[in-house]
């Protein structure tokens, strides 16, 4: 099974993955995904870092119409995380494809999430959960 996208993510060996982003000490800020610059500052000095899996949901919708190309099922959730310890926020599907059982504030979780591959081999990417 391949990865969506290399640099975006990690897969460990007991299936659970983790966001791989940058991070400015000149800035002090976090960016995902991974850029040589800041994309705050324009700095370079880009350290690569795992970013916190823990999360608090923004803004959420569901898709209801697949998008061009893609062969997955809808409809998905799709929203913005802030990512807890960075205060980063990032844009992501969401494994809640309904609207009405999420929130504000709502504690979420990076969970690997597998879609269809152009070669009919699932590829992995990510999403985030509600946590219980």
């Amino acid at each position: 099974m391949g990865v969506i996208s290399p640099g975006l993510i990690e897969v460990h060996d007991d299936g659970t993955i983790a966001l791989i982003g940058g991070y400015s000490p000149t800035s002090g800020l976090h960016h995902f995904p991974r850029l040589d610059t800041c994309p705050y500052t324009g700095a370079t000095d880009i350290e690569t870092v795992t970013l916190s899996a823990e999360a608090t949901l923004w803004a959420w919708t569901a898709v209801t119409a697949a998008p061009p190309g893609y062969t997955g099922p809808v409809p998905f959730g799709f929203g913005i995380v802030e990512l807890e310890h960075e205060r980063l926020r990032v844009i992501t599907r969401l494994t809640e494809p309904d609207p009405a059982q999420l929130g504000f504030g709502q504690a979420m979780r990076l969970v690997a999430d597998n879609v269809p591959g152009n070669d009919s081999e699932p590829l992995v990417t990510w999403a985030f959960e509600p946590r219980s």
